[in-house]
């Protein structure tokens, strides 16, 4: 498996990222989108590098890009919304159908990750091969719509032009289009298979959100896994990891 750095242009800006590419004729490859305010998992830490690295011991490509305004990409944090992280996936997976030996395209998102992968699912249904979804972030839409999310509140009728959070600023564009998301119908467009991994206890995503994602996209496994927290660490990660894993492998 070889790994390396990458770069996607998108609308004048640059995304960044790594691909690790099996040395065969022919592979599978997945595409793994993170969450708000993550990265392509820079850190071996993280879930998504972690996933990687588990996909590509089983013989999968993998693709993971920095959203643009997130980790080494361009832009700033104020451009950032599930509008722009739509763009930049239509970007990369235009990328990755044109590598070389790509015989599936899979997709996997964490947390707001999650909300593109089904997303982009939705509006490729005959592209994408499977999705695979971690504690999908569909609440981003209620707490626009409530006026607060991880801990700071605005009042949702008048939205500020911008929003701090964990020094992160963002425009008030992200959280008036938030609003009016329609994720599930989206998702509801993508038949093939799916898997949906959510701990119990995820203090930041309650795993309600899951359910309905498991409702609306009829070919799909939901498995709500004991304990946990919203990152998927601790007692819930490693079998997050071999979940995504076998089912994309299978």
């Amino acid at each position: 498996m070889k790994t390396e750095a990458i770069e996607i242009k998108r609308d004048g800006l640059t995304l960044r990222g790594f691909q690790s590419l099996p040395e065969t004729d022919h592979f599978d490859i997945a595409v793994l989108f993170h969450g708000f305010m993550m990265t392509c998992g820079r850190d071996p830490e993280d879930l998504i590098y972690q996933i990687s690295e588990d996909l590509n011991r089983r013989g999968i490509g993998t693709v993971r890009m920095d959203f643009a305004g997130d980790g080494e990409s361009d832009g700033p944090s104020e451009d950032v919304s599930v509008l722009s992280e739509i763009l930049d996936a239509e970007a990369i997976l235009r990328y990755v159908r044109r590598i070389p030996g790509v015989r599936r395209v899979f997709v996997h998102g964490q947390s707001q990750g999650g909300v593109i992968a089904a997303m982009m699912a939705g509006v490729y249904p005959d592209r994408i091969s499977k999705a695979a979804l971690t504690a999908p972030a569909a609440v981003l839409v209620d707490d626009a719509k409530k006026g607060s999310i991880m801990g700071i509140d605005f009042d949702p009728r008048e939205v500020p032009e911008t929003l701090v959070m964990k020094e992160h600023c963002f425009s008030g564009f992200y959280f008036r289009t938030n609003q009016k998301l329609n994720i599930y119908d989206w998702a509801a467009n993508y038949d093939g298979p799916v898997i949906i991994v959510h701990s119990e206890k995820d203090p930041i995503v309650p795993y309600r959100y899951s359910e309905r994602f498991h409702e609306v996209m009829k070919n799909s496994e939901l498995h709500i896994l004991p304990g946990g927290n919203h990152p998927m660490k601790d007692e819930v990660r490693a079998e997050t990891i071999r979940l995504v894993g076998d089912f994309f492998e299978k």
